[in-house]
C-alpha cells in the first residue's frame, strides 16, 4: 500500500488539471477501438454514453487548497473517527480539486488507461491491439510465462514508463488490480478474461488509482499525525477501503441503469463512475 515516494501535495497557483491529463470521452480511434460513442442505443446498454460530465474552464488551485482536508484528516489520524475521515476526503475533492466535475477531469488519465487495460485483457477480441501478432501481448510470445511476468507485460503495454508521477502511480495500480483479480479468480487467464473478471479488474484499478493520488497529496498528513507508524498504516488502509467501496458502488449503480462496459466506450463509463464516486465523497465535505 502507498506510493514509492512521499509528497507534500499538489501546489497552489497551478491548473487543477495539469495540461498532460487527457480529456474524455475519447474518439473512436482510441486504443479501445469499437464504435463511435455517438452510436444509437441498442436497448441493452451498448449504445452512446449519455450524461457526460460538463466541460468547464479548468480552475487554478487556490492557496491552502488542502487546508480543510488536512484539518479533518489530522483529527482522523489521532482518533480514528470515520466521520472525520469522510469529511477529509470530501474536502479533498470539494476544495482540493474544485469539486466532482474538476476532480473527474483530473483523473482523465485513469479513465483513458482503464480503456486500454480493458482491451489488453480481452484476449483475441478484435479491439485488442496489444494481442495482435508481434505486439506486446501476442499469445505466442506470452506462452509459458508466469502470472507475474504476464502482469508485468500488461503493465508495460498499457502504461509504459514516461517519467511522470501519474504514470508511476498508474502502473502500480494496474499491478495491484491484477493481483487482486487473481486472488478473487485464481483460475483466471489474464490474457483472456471473462467479462465479469475484466470489470472487476477495471473497478479495482480505478479505486487504486484514486487512492494513490490521495496518498501522494495527503497520505503524509495521516502518517505524521497518527499516534504511531502501525496506526498510520491502518488509517490509510481504512481510507483505501472507503474509496474502494465507494467506487464499486458507483459502478454497480451504472450497471443497474443499464450502462455497461463495452469495447470502445470503457473510458466514458469509467468517467461516469469517477464522477459518481466524487459526488459521494464531496457530499461529506461539510
Amino acid at each position: 500500500m502507498g506510493t514509492s515516494q512521499s509528497s507534500n501535495g499538489s501546489p497552489s497557483g497551478v491548473p487543477m488539471v495539469p495540461p498532460w491529463v487527457p480529456d474524455v470521452p475519447l474518439p473512436p480511434t482510441s486504443p479501445e477501438g469499437g464504435q463511435p460513442d455517438s452510436a444509437p442505443d441498442d436497448g441493452e446498454g451498448q449504445g452512446a454514453v449519455t450524461g457526460a460530465v460538463p466541460q468547464q474552464p479548468i480552475p487554478v488551485a487556490p492557496s491552502r487548497r488542502f487546508g480543510g482536508a488536512r484539518r479533518s484528516l489530522n483529527d482522523y489520524a489521532h482518533s480514528g473517527d470515520r466521520t472525520s475521515m469522510r469529511r477529509g476526503v470530501g474536502r479533498y475533492v470539494s476544495k482540493g480539486y474544485g469539486g466532482s466535475a474538476t476532480a473527474t477531469r483530473r483523473f482523465g488519465g485513469t479513465a483513458q488507461t482503464a480503456g486500454a487495460l480493458y482491451s489488453a485483457l480481452s484476449g483475441s477480441n478484435a479491439s485488442n491491439i496489444y494481442a495482435t501478432p508481434g505486439n506486446q501481448l501476442d499469445p505466442i510470445l506470452m506462452a509459458g510465462r508466469s502470472a507475474d511476468r504476464v502482469m508485468d507485460a500488461v503493465v508495460e503495454a498499457v502504461r509504459p514508463v514516461d517519467g511522470t508521477q501519474d504514470t508511476e502511480a498508474s502502473r502500480m495500480s494496474i499491478k495491484e488490480a491484477l493481483s487482486e483479480l487473481l486472488s478473487r479468480f485464481p483460475d483466471a487467464d489474464l490474457l483472456d478474461l471473462l467479462e465479469q473478471q475484466r470489470e472487476f479488474a477495471i473497478e479495482r484499478y480505478v479505486a487504486a488509482d484514486i487512492f494513490r493520488r490521495f496518498d501522494l497529496d495527503l497520505g503524509k498528513t495521516i502518517r505524521e499525525k497518527a499516534p504511531n507508524a502501525a496506526t498510520g498504516l491502518g488509517r490509510l488502509k481504512e481510507v483505501r477501503e472507503y474509496i474502494r467501496e465507494t467506487v464499486a458502488a458507483s459502478f454497480r449503480q451504472l450497471r443497474d441503469t443499464g450502462l455497461l462496459m463495452a469495447a470502445g466506450r470503457v473510458s466514458q463509463v469509467v468517467q461516469r463512475a469517477l464522477h459518481e464516486a466524487f459526488q459521494v465523497f464531496e457530499g461529506y465535505a461539510e
